[in-house]
């Protein structure tokens, strides 16, 4: 009775009817997803109110039926991080790497360092099954995380870039540098060479016509 009396006094938390079956556990500012035997405590840092490009800390402490804490080393743990609409078949934004931290009274529990890309809706989930030896069910649990406007630059995944358009304009680079090379290999001072046969042929024309005029004069001298 006096276990039924403390949760109801804590809040915000999930409560379901597979939660009153653990130990106390508690949940100031924090959200309790039951999974099978296992129910998981969420938790980012700071305040639960992560920024886009800022980084967070996320952690999640596991407690079995009975009470008994899940440190990460007894768990095969993976927590993707999907944004919201999540479509089936889309793969994760983020795949954190999970580490061994303690928070608040929790020793060895699962916690990521996470750095939202941008504003918005994400969905957490955190999959896991017992380490060799040990004795509980395989979970999925999951959160939803709203990620405001930060102060810090966007990351270069973020930025708006066309990888295939600026390869194209490196490869156009070198024509056009070889056309204007063309346009300035013939100075003005010298002769273009495909000018040169009609030149002579003028020439031809010009000192045969003077040699016609020259032995007509003689004839009628």
């Amino acid at each position: 009775m006096f276990f039924l009396t403390k949760i109801s006094k804590l809040t915000p938390v999930l409560l379901t009817p597979a939660l009153l079956l653990w130990a106390e556990v508690p949940v100031t500012a924090h959200k309790v997803e039951v999974s099978g035997d296992i129910a998981g405590l969420w938790h980012i840092e700071p305040d639960h109110g992560p920024k886009a490009g800022e980084p967070a800390q996320v952690w999640i402490a596991l407690t079995q039926e009975g009470g008994a804490i899940v440190p990460l080393d007894q768990c095969d743990c993976k927590l993707e991080i999907y944004s919201v609409p999540r479509t089936e078949g889309e793969t994760a934004v983020l795949e954190p790497p999970l580490e061994a931290i303690s928070a608040e009274q929790y020793q060895g529990i699962p916690g990521a360092e996470v750095i939202f890309p941008q504003a918005g809706e994400y969905e957490l989930q955190l999959s896991g099954a017992p380490q060799s030896g040990e004795d509980f069910q395989p979970f999925e649990l999951s959160y939803t995380a709203i990620v405001g406007r930060g102060t810090a630059p966007a990351s270069p995944s973020t930025q708006t870039t066309n990888p295939q358009a600026e390869t194209q304009t490196a490869n156009d680079q070198p024509s056009e540098d070889a056309a204007l090379n063309d346009g300035q290999t013939t100075p003005a001072n010298q002769t273009n060479p495909s000018r040169l046969p009609l030149i002579i042929l003028v020439t031809a024309l010009i000192l045969g016509g003077l040699g016609l005029i020259v032995r007509q004069s003689k004839m009628f001298r």
